[in-house]
């Protein structure tokens, strides 16, 4: 675990994670502003929280502790970014004060994770397209529909000058290299929405099951979203998925949407949030999303991946209470989802859905 006291956040390189839920105030302060600091004039708060979950978020958590810290510099955050699939299980064992995860809890773990908490609250705190990430010699941008993107993963399509990747891309110098996907090793959140949305916009060529466990076999895989970047920047003719605000300066593929090709970008990504329905039948405060994959929008990029904070509505003292309930209040708020815009190129919860998932941070109290 990792503790990120201030002055070392304000120092560090973009690491950390998606820190999703930390934050409070108790029964005797107020609901907090636009700054998200929900304490009243005069409250300090101190101690340390502890949580685990998706490798995606580095740079946005980095901007949210620090944000957070600078307010409240008694407090240390311990986050271990060991993959959504890690958090989750450390989350619902009650390993972790809260979690973050790029897939919302389901089955089993939504189970578990209401047995510990009674009520579970899980709420959106960063949107970001996931992004197509390849180097080949000589190709600078691609433009590739969804059947020829699962296609490639899948194995099926395996040289980069392939008649399919050359009839949308008709001015690119295409080689006669070998394609190397690379997929994460590790289960993950990233790895979910990405093969989520494959299984949506191409059925046939991808018939695999819907899971953060990579389903193909003979590709390179690599730990966490910095093992795929750093797998395709050192490699020839690879092609993997990672965050956005990950991909640095690697080429990347304009995603086929209706009749147009779409780069990715936040505006393009919180479109599809816009277009999408929350999940019917999970408790009052669980705002999972049914994401609408296959759109046919105008500007709307749909490999993106929402993630989420996991927390109790209620802990057993009030001190990690106030802590969870103060540190979500200000990821969600205007100065925190601009922080993590600014950090991590994300896009910012909208007005009208701050306003939805408030009442279930206000409602994280101790039992």
């Amino acid at each position: 675990m990792k503790g990120f006291p201030l002055k070392r956040m304000v120092a560090l390189p973009a690491v950390a994670a998606l820190a999703f839920g930390l934050a409070a105030c108790g029964s005797e302060n107020e609901s907090g502003g636009d700054d998200g600091d929900s304490t009243k004039e005069g409250t300090q708060l101190s101690g340390t929280l502890s949580g685990a979950g998706a490798s995606s978020q580095d740079a946005a958590q980095q901007a949210w502790s620090a944000g957070f810290l600078e307010k409240h510099p008694d407090v240390t955050v311990n986050y271990d970014p060991i993959g959504s699939g890690g958090g989750r299980e450390q989350f619902t064992q009650g390993g972790t004060d809260f979690g973050g995860t790029d897939a919302a809890l389901e089955g089993e773990e939504l189970e578990a994770a209401t047995k510990r908490c009674g009520k579970v609250v899980e709420v959106p705190t960063y949107i970001s397209p996931i992004a197509l990430i390849f180097k080949v010699e000589g190709v600078d941008e691609l433009n590739l529909k969804p059947d020829t993107i699962a296609k490639i993963f899948n194995q099926k399509i395996t040289k980069w000058n392939d008649p399919e990747i050359a009839k949308t891309n008709p001015d690119a110098k295409l080689p006669d290299t070998a394609i190397t996907p690379v997929n994460r090793s590790d289960e993950s959140g990233t790895t979910e929405n990405f093969v989520e949305y494959l299984s949506a916009v191409a059925p046939d060529a991808w018939p695999h099951e819907v899971s953060g466990d990579w389903p193909v076999k003979g590709g390179e895989a690599a730990q966490g979203t910095s093992g795929v970047v750093q797998a395709v920047k050192n490699g020839s003719g690879t092609i993997g998925y990672a965050d956005a605000s990950q991909a640095g300066d690697l080429a990347t593929v304009k995603v086929g949407v209706g009749e147009e090709f779409t780069a990715y970008s936040p505006e393009a990504a919180a479109k599809i949030v816009e277009v999408s329905e929350r999940v019917e039948g999970r408790g009052e405060y669980d705002f999972a999303y049914d994401l609408a994959r296959d759109t046919t929008e105008s500007g709307a990029y749909p490999i993106v991946l929402v993630s989420y904070a996991m927390a109790c509505a209620e802990y057993d003292d009030k001190k990690t209470a106030d802590l969870v309930k103060a540190y979500l209040s200000y990821m969600v708020s205007e100065d925190g989802q601009a922080a993590a815009a600014e950090s991590a190129g994300s896009a910012p919860l909208s007005d009208a859905l701050r306003k939805q998932v408030t009442p279930a941070i206000e409602a994280i109290s101790a039992g």
